[in-house]
C-alpha cells in the first residue's frame, strides 16, 4: 500500500511539475509573440546617444583602405556622428533583405546604402534626400577567343539570358518590366550570399556569364578586372538614397537637415 501511494504521489508531483512548465512556456510564448515593437524615433535615440547604421563593404561605400577605413558610406557616417553628437555604431551586412529585417525591429536605425528611390521601395521604406545618382548596368566579359559569348550592347538580346543579381536586389523590378517590353522572358537569378561587387567578381572568374550591379562600383573594380565590360546600361539614371523607418519621421527629418548642408554632397 505505501508503495502504491508513493507511486502515486510522485505520479502526481510529475503532471504538476509539467503542467508547470508548459503553462510557463506557454505564458513566455504569448508574451513574447503579443510584445508590440517600440517605436524608435530620434528622442529613444537621442536618449539612447547611439546611432546604428548598416552599410555594406565594397570598394565604394565602406572598405579598409591600408591601416585605414575609407569609402563614401564610411565618411558619411562619421560625419552625421559629429553633427548629431551621437555616437555612430557602423554595421556591415551583404543582403538587403536583412538590413530590412533589422531595421524593422530596430536593430538599426538608418541603412546607409545607395539604394534607388521607388514607388516600390516608398511602401516599405522612408527615404532621405537624394545622396546620388546612380544606374545599373550589366556586366558581361570581353570577348578574348573564338568561344566566348559576344557582347550585349543592345538590351533586347537579354531575352532567355541568365542574369545574376543580390536577392532582393532594386534591379529584379527593372529586369522584370524590361522583360515586359522585350516580351521575351528574362531569367533572373537571386543570389542570397553575395554582395553587387562579389557578383561582378563571379563574372571575372567566368563562373556566370551576366550579372546586373550598380555603375559606380562597376567602375571602381575596372582597374583590379579590365576584362570585364560594363558598357552597357540597363536603367535610366537613378536618384538614390539612404533609408530609416516609416515610424521615424523626426529621425527622417534631422538626417535631411544634416545631408543637405554635407560639404562633400553638394
Amino acid at each position: 500500500m505505501r508503495h502504491k501511494k508513493r507511486r502515486l504521489a510522485i505520479i502526481c508531483l510529475g503532471i504538476l511539475a509539467a503542467l508547470s512548465l508548459a503553462s510557463f512556456v506557454c505564458h513566455r510564448i504569448f508574451c513574447t509573440a503579443a510584445a508590440p515593437i517600440l517605436p524608435r524615433d530620434w528622442p529613444e535615440i537621442e536618449a539612447d546617444g547611439v546611432l546604428n547604421i548598416v552599410t555594406e563593404y565594397n570598394l565604394v561605400d565602406y572598405y579598409v583602405s591600408g591601416d585605414s577605413i575609407a569609402g563614401i558610406q564610411y565618411k558619411l557616417c562619421k560625419y552625421v556622428e559629429k553633427r548629431s553628437g551621437l555616437k555612430v555604431n557602423i554595421f556591415l551586412e551583404n543582403s538587403l533583405t536583412t538590413c530590412i529585417q533589422k531595421l524593422e525591429d530596430n536593430t538599426y536605425d538608418v541603412i546607409a546604402l545607395n539604394i534607388p528611390v521607388t514607388n516600390e521601395g516608398k511602401k516599405v521604406l522612408a527615404f532621405t534626400l537624394p545622396i546620388t545618382y546612380n544606374k545599373q548596368v550589366l556586366i558581361q566579359r570581353k570577348p578574348s577567343g573564338p568561344k566566348d559569348l559576344p557582347l550585349i550592347r543592345n538590351q533586347i538580346e537579354l531575352g532567355r539570358k541568365t542574369i545574376f543579381v543580390p536577392k532582393n536586389s532594386p534591379c529584379i523590378l527593372r529586369l522584370q518590366n524590361l522583360s515586359e517590353e522585350i516580351a521575351e522572358p528574362v531569367y533572373i537569378k537571386e543570389v542570397d550570399e553575395y554582395t553587387q561587387e562579389q557578383i561582378l567578381y563571379l563574372v571575372a572568374y567566368r563562373e556566370i556569364d551576366y550579372a546586373v550591379v550598380d555603375k559606380k562600383i562597376a567602375l571602381k573594380n575596372k582597374v583590379l578586372f579590365p576584362e570585364i565590360d560594363m558598357d552597357t546600361d540597363i536603367s535610366f539614371t537613378q536618384l538614390q538614397a539612404w533609408a530609416v523607418r516609416k515610424d521615424s519621421p523626426a529621425l527622417l527629418d534631422s538626417l535631411n537637415r544634416w545631408l543637405a548642408a554635407c560639404p562633400f554632397l553638394n
